[in-house]
């Protein structure tokens, strides 16, 4: 099995004590409690603003050496650009994420479209050119006019990963367009079936490629506990796979 990525999109709830985090744990250290428990987070707050460089070591300082943050990229990119002439930005974003890559914590740097944007196969294609060569990167799709053989290709040949993002609203096909796999499990309930069919679905993938995979979070525990029991599930599910060999 490779590497498996499990976490939620931020951890700054309080409404998550005393379920996940413990009653008594100040904000200051939610982060630190968190890596102890998973080993990814979705970063949300960079899509409006660049974080600090002392923001990010400080990140770095909380988490063990295994632990890495996948990282939403500036609505600039996004939103306002939408893809188109984009170089320049995507070179600043990087940068500012450094403090995070040289201490090897910097995972995959999602690329979410607003969901007005639809197929344009030029505009990724140039998009996709202006990407760091062996930078882990990702896009959420989020008009299905995107869902196409051709765009799946295009994304293999930069090896960019498809965003397999499922919502009330729409599911993106389960294909993976990378060396890697990256998940957003985003529906308003995940009952215990489901969430077994997601541990197949990832155990799966991993037979084949590094997964990242973050849960719905929000202001209730439900996606923290519900991420921390399928990362135990799988990495039990490793162990015995150590043992049988």
């Amino acid at each position: 099995m490779n590497k498996v990525s499990i976490g939620t999109s931020g951890w700054a709830y309080p409404s998550w004590k005393p379920e996940f985090y413990p009653a008594k744990t100040p904000s200051a250290k939610f982060l630190n409690f968190y890596a102890t428990q998973l080993n990814c987070v979705e970063v949300n707050y960079t899509f409006r603003k660049r974080p600090a460089p002392k923001t990010l070591e400080n990140w770095c300082a909380a988490t063990p050496e295994s632990f890495s943050f996948a990282v939403k990229a500036h609505q600039r990119i996004t939103h306002i650009k939408r893809l188109k002439d984009v170089g320049e930005d995507i070179a600043g974003f990087y940068e500012s994420l450094q403090p995070l890559a040289s201490h090897g914590k910097l995972g995959p740097v999602l690329f979410q479209l607003p969901p007005f944007l639809k197929l344009d196969e030029e505009r990724l294609r140039a998009f996709l050119m202006c990407l760091p060569d062996k930078a882990l990167a990702a896009i959420e799709f989020r008009n299905e006019s995107w869902f196409t053989d051709k765009i799946f290709s295009l994304m293999r040949e930069h090896n960019v990963a498809l965003c397999i993002a499922e919502s009330d609203d729409l599911e993106v096909p389960d294909v993976i367009t990378a060396d890697f796999a990256y998940y957003r499990f985003r529906k308003s309930e995940y009952p215990e079936l489901t969430l077994r069919q997601i541990e197949n679905r990832l155990l799966r993938a991993a037979e084949n490629c590094d997964i990242y995979a973050f849960l719905k979070h929000e202001e209730t525990p439900e996606g923290a506990l519900n991420a921390r029991r399928l990362l135990q599930n799988l990495e039990q599910h490793r162990a015995g796979e150590r043992l049988a060999s």
